[in-house]
């Protein structure tokens, strides 16, 4: 990042401390610790204790399931700026999902107890993160709401865009090529259909040259997804 570790800015820039105060940021920071992950690095599986939250600092880390049939299903890819098992460090739920290091990651670990701890002294804190969690819950909803009111070209040009998105940032450039690593059966459980329905839909993002597959791998133009994906929009 381009903020110091030692920086507010750098700990705010996670959602969940970003209405901390110095002070608070300043205690924070001194309960995490500093972690590293070479590539292929296993840093948990679903059904792990969620013992510890994770802050990427540089680098990426998937999150992914496997599914009945032995497939590998990538739910999303973690990078600079994200958070992952928050969540278990409130509820004390296992994990969820596995996680693995794409590429040399480092960031940094806040224990569950200590945590825990923090925000049992400090109710500013406490009342901060309940806010982060309620907005996270209505963020969820409204993307539930808006896929209900899409159609399904544009729900599954929808998809493509977060996915770039989640790889490349959120300003992707105009063309990328990305490995989706998910058949069509996996997309369309993601964005509620059938497989020959997202089949009928990659087709028609395909004519309308908004997609082009490419052996394993798929040609994203955003300009052309973006048009499926808000129809109305000028």
């Amino acid at each position: 990042m381009a903020e110091s570790p030692k920086s507010v800015a750098f700990w705010r820039s996670f959602p969940i401390f970003e209405e901390f105060t110095p002070a608070l940021i300043e205690e924070v920071r001194g309960l995490a610790q500093q972690r590293k992950w070479t590539a292929g690095a296993v840093i948990f599986q679903r059904g792990d204790p969620g013992d510890y939250m994770i802050l990427v600092a540089s680098g990426r880390i998937k999150l992914s399931l496997i599914t009945p049939q032995g497939r590998e299903l990538t739910l999303r890819h973690m990078e600079e700026g994200a958070l992952l098992g928050e969540m278990a460090v409130i509820d004390g739920e296992p994990r969820s999902a596995d996680a693995t290091a794409s590429v040399a990651t480092e960031g940094y670990v806040v224990s569950k107890a200590d945590f825990s701890a923090f925000l049992a002294r400090n109710p500013a804190a406490m009342q901060a993160v309940m806010r982060f969690l309620c907005r996270r819950l209505r963020e969820t909803n409204e993307q539930l709401e808006t896929l209900a009111l899409y159609d399904l070209d544009s729900r599954v040009a929808r998809f493509f865009l977060l996915t770039m998105r989640q790889i490349l940032g959120e300003e992707p450039p105009e063309e990328a090529v990305l490995k989706i690593g998910l058949s069509q059966s996996e997309i369309a459980s993601v964005v509620g259909a059938s497989r020959p329905k997202i089949n009928r839909a990659i087709l028609s993002l395909e004519e309308k040259g908004a997609i082009e597959r490419k052996g394993a791998s798929i040609l994203l133009r955003t300009r052309k997804l973006r048009a499926v994906a808000e129809p109305d929009e000028d």
